[in-house]
C-alpha cells in the first residue's frame, strides 16, 4: 500500500510490516457506524495483496475498543422505507457489517485486537475474528443485543466458532457482560494484561513473533485453518500436501531451510519495509 487513505472514523499508521488501525469515534465509545464499516472494508481490501503489510493491529481511541452499533444509524434506517424491489434498510445495515467482519476474519494478514473498555456487540464480534486478542485491565465484553430486543445476527456465528456453542449460548441468551479474565478463560482473548504497560509488552512480543514467521507461509496457514470443518478431511489433507510441496520448493522454504542450516535469522525476520 503506497499511501494510506484518508478515513474519517479511523486513524491509520504504518510502522514496519504492521498497520495500526485505531477506531476513532471516542465521543460514542467508538460505536460502529456504517461509514466505519465501509472504511474498514476498504482498508482490508487494499492491503490484501500488499506483502509489505504482515500484521494489522486494531484498537480503539481513548480507552474503549468498540461499544457496538451506532444508534444514529439505527434510527436513520428506521426512518427509511424500502423502495419496491429493494432490501429492508435494516437488512442492508446489518448485512454490510457481516460482510466486513467476514472479510477481517478471512484476511491473509495476522489480525491482532487490543481490547480495552467497552467491547460490545459489533466490537465483540470484531475481537472474535482476530487471530490474536489481548485484553487490557478495563476491558468489558458482552453481547447485549437480546437485552435491547434485537439479535446478534452477524456476530453469533463467529462467536460460536471462537468459543463453542455452549458458552456462546450463555453469553448471548443472558446478555452477559464479562471482564478480561473470564474472557481469557473462555478463549475470547488469548492474553489478559494486568496493566497498560503489560498490554503494550504483550503486543510488542506478538508483533515480534509475526516478524519471525514467513509472510506467504503465514497467509497459507491461516487459509488452511479456515478450511477445517468445512471440507472432507481426506481432500483437505491432499490439498494441504500440495501446498506444503509448493512452500518447501518456493523461495520462503529455501530461505528458511538455508537460514536454519546457517544458524542465522531468515530474511523476513528483518523486514522493516
Amino acid at each position: 500500500m503506497e499511501s494510506l487513505p484518508h478515513c474519517e472514523t479511523l486513524l491509520l499508521k504504518k510502522q514496519g510490516p504492521t498497520l495500526f488501525i485505531t477506531i476513532n469515534r471516542p465521543d460514542v465509545r467508538n460505536a460502529m457506524s456504517l461509514q466505519m464499516v465501509a472504511e474498514l472494508a476498504t482498508i482490508f481490501s487494499q492491503i490484501e495483496s500488499d506483502l509489505h503489510i504482515r500484521a494489522v493491529v486494531i484498537r480503539g481511541a481513548d480507552g474503549h475498543f468498540c461499544a457496538g452499533g451506532d444508534i444514529k444509524d439505527m434510527a436513520g434506517a428506521r426512518s427509511q422505507k424500502a423502495a419496491e424491489g429493494e432490501a429492508d434498510p435494516f437488512y442492508r445495515l446489518n448485512r454490510a457489517f457481516g460482510q466486513m467482519i467476514q472479510q477481517v476474519n478471512e484476511s491473509s494478514k495476522v489480525v491482532i485486537a487490543v481490547t480495552e473498555g467497552a467491547v460490545m456487540g459489533g466490537g465483540f464480534g470484531l475481537a472474535c475474528v482476530s487471530d490474536m486478542a489481548i485484553a487490557g485491565p478495563t476491558a468489558k465484553f458482552g453481547m447485549p443485543e437480546t437485552s435491547l430486543g434485537v439479535i446478534p445476527a452477524q456476530i453469533a456465528p463467529f462467536v460460536v466458532e471462537r468459543i463453542g456453542l455452549t458458552q456462546a449460548r450463555r453469553l448471548a441468551l443472558l446478555g452477559l457482560r464479562i471482564g478480561a479474565e473470564e474472557a481469557r478463560t473462555l478463549g475470547i482473548v488469548h492474553q489478559a494484561a494486568g496493566s497498560d504497560q503489560e498490554l503494550d509488552e504483550m503486543l510488542d512480543h506478538a508483533l515480534e513473533r509475526v516478524r519471525q514467521c514467513a509472510p506467504v507461509a503465514t497467509a497459507e496457514t491461516k487459509a488452511l485453518l479456515h478450511r477445517v470443518g468445512h471440507e472432507a478431511m481426506s481432500g483437505l489433507l491432499d490439498s494441504a500436501a500440495e501446498k506444503f510441496a509448493e512452500a518447501i520448493r518456493g523461495s520462503e522454504g529455501a530461505e528458511g531451510t538455508m537460514a536454519f542450516m546457517q544458524k542465522r535469522p531468515p530474511a523476513w525476520a528483518g523486514d522493516s519495509e
